[in-house]
């Protein structure tokens, strides 16, 4: 999830776990600070913007290191804030925002390393996308609400009632958590119901939600030299997905398949990859992120790569949807209109 939401998530934490032992101020910033500090490995640079994709949400979201680095921080701030008493309660406070943090970014497709350093393996459900306003809402009004009823001189029922509305915006934004996963079932199923009865595989299927909410949800089917990508709303109810066929590049893919850039990408993306050439120059693009043709990493991994040469820094190509034409279209979509997203 995108770093707001997960200083969000910290902060509710913190708030819930340490309720009036502390000042609620104290819990917020700590756990916010805590649920941030696995994305500054994003402040870290590899030389080249393909492993440095490869290599966010690694170390730094290892559920094992991050358990060890509870108890210290939780010393750290006891003893800053002359709470000693309260630290196992700190311990189990940051313990939870910094272990959370790699819990709900595996609720998205990016791919997070979470039992790092055991193995570098990464796994993504991509039940919800990186941004989504349904879940991070309810979090930043319970701290707020927290926050703004444990004001100086409140009255202990009042700041008893900002920690009940905090725990019911931790409430609220788990069940969310639920549903887009049971929601993402419900479109696999429609799917591979869809891709059957229109003769196409059915073997390696993405279901991703569209950008901002878990009404609209992106489908990818491989099939060899093509990828079919379709689109489907919960409004459609039982009508069939549409697809499109698209070349993969699967020729070039075994051309270049001891490529090292080749292989990083196809091997993080568990094969959901495309390939072209430009003017001698090989292009690999992850599909889990983005839609035909726009995608937010594809890269430019310089021309064929002779045997046991080392390869090149990919150069990054971001592309995205024009934003006023692709919300257009992502709401008139959530209404159930059967309408293909802008291509530009």
């Amino acid at each position: 999830m995108d770093s707001l939401t997960q200083i969000g998530l910290g902060a509710a934490l913190g708030v819930a776990v340490m309720g009036p032992r502390t000042a609620v101020w104290k819990s917020a910033l700590w756990g916010g600070v805590a649920g941030l500090l696995p994305d500054l490995d994003v402040l870290v640079d590899h030389g080249d913007p393909l492993l440095d994709m490869i290599r966010h949400r690694a170390e730094s979201h290892g559920l094992p290191i991050l358990t060890l680095l509870a108890p210290l921080m939780a010393w750290v701030v006891s003893r800053l804030h002359g709470e000693q008493a309260l630290w196992r309660r700190w311990w189990l406070a940051l313990w939870l925002a910094l272990f959370t943090h790699p819990l709900l970014d595996l609720m998205t497709i990016y791919g997070t390393q979470a039992l790092q350093p055991l193995t570098d393996e990464a796994w993504g459900l991509g039940s919800i996308f990186i941004i989504d306003p349904a879940y991070s809402l309810p979090l930043f009004f319970g701290v707020l609400a927290a926050l703004g009823l444990a004001r100086t001189g409140a009255h202990p029922l009042q700041q008893a009632r900002g920690l009940r509305i905090n725990r019911w915006g931790l409430w609220l934004s788990s069940a969310y958590l639920l549903w887009s996963a049971l929601a993402q079932q419900w479109v696999m199923h429609m799917a591979r119901t869809s891709l059957q009865a229109q003769g196409l595989p059915a073997t390696q299927v993405l279901v991703t939600p569209a950008p901002l909410s878990t009404l609209v949800w992106r489908v990818v089917a491989m099939d060899g030299e093509r990828f079919h990508e379709g689109f489907y709303a919960l409004a459609d109810g039982g009508r069939a997905l549409r697809f499109i066929a698209h070349d993969s590049g699967q020729a070039l893919q075994r051309t270049h398949a001891m490529h090292p850039q080749v292989q990083r990408l196809t091997r993080f993306a568990d094969g959901f990859v495309k390939m072209h050439e430009v003017g001698g120059q090989l292009w690999i693009t992850d599909l889990r992120m983005g839609q035909e043709p726009a995608y937010v990493f594809s890269f430019n991994i310089g021309p064929p790569l002779p045997p046991g040469a080392s390869p090149p820094a990919a150069r990054q190509a971001a592309a995205r949807m024009a934003l006023g034409p692709g919300l257009r279209w992502l709401g008139r979509r959530m209404l159930g209109e059967d309408l293909d997203p802008p291509r530009r």
